[in-house]
């Protein structure tokens, strides 16, 4: 899926180890603090658990794990960042939150052809601003995908 500059040319940018990644800002609902969740038996390691969030039971998910990217440090800076996606709410623990950009057409690159931690459809394209790269993904597929199953795929256009 391409990067479409009229509705996701402002991204929130964020740090899983070295590495800056960015989301659509419109998919963002909140940041908060990290709180230890409740853990669910028979998770895999990557889903956390469950945190209550104002009356609605919140999955959160720790990308760092997901994208085996070692092993995670909860301290003042990790953040989760709450999702709507497809109408589900969902919880995704980063390093740290760095800045809300708003990216022209001219500074987004294709995706490259990777075959590595990420799935390639989940990958939107690559964000350039001087000297800084942010890796841009599609949050909605990331969660729909098969592995995570947190949200109903939606119905895909013909």
């Amino acid at each position: 899926m391409e990067f479409d500059p009229t509705s996701d040319s402002e991204v929130l940018s964020f740090r899983l180890g070295r590495e800056e990644y960015a989301i659509s800002i419109l998919k963002v609902q909140e940041i908060r603090g990290y709180e230890q969740p409740t853990r669910m038996a028979t998770a895999p390691d990557y889903l956390k658990g469950v945190i209550n969030l104002r009356g609605h039971i919140v999955p959160i998910v720790d990308m760092r794990i997901k994208f085996g990217l070692g092993e995670p440090v909860y301290d003042a800076f990790t953040v989760v960042i709450i999702l709507n996606i497809a109408n589900h709410v969902i919880g995704m623990v980063v390093d740290s939150v760095s800045d809300v950009v708003t990216l022209s057409e001219d500074q987004i690159r294709p995706a490259p052809e990777m075959a590595a931690t990420l799935d390639g459809n989940c990958l939107r394209g690559l964000g350039t601003i001087g000297e800084r790269m942010l890796i841009l993904l599609d949050i909605d597929r990331l969660m729909q995908s098969d592995e995570l199953g947190l949200v109903t795929a939606l119905p895909r256009a013909a």
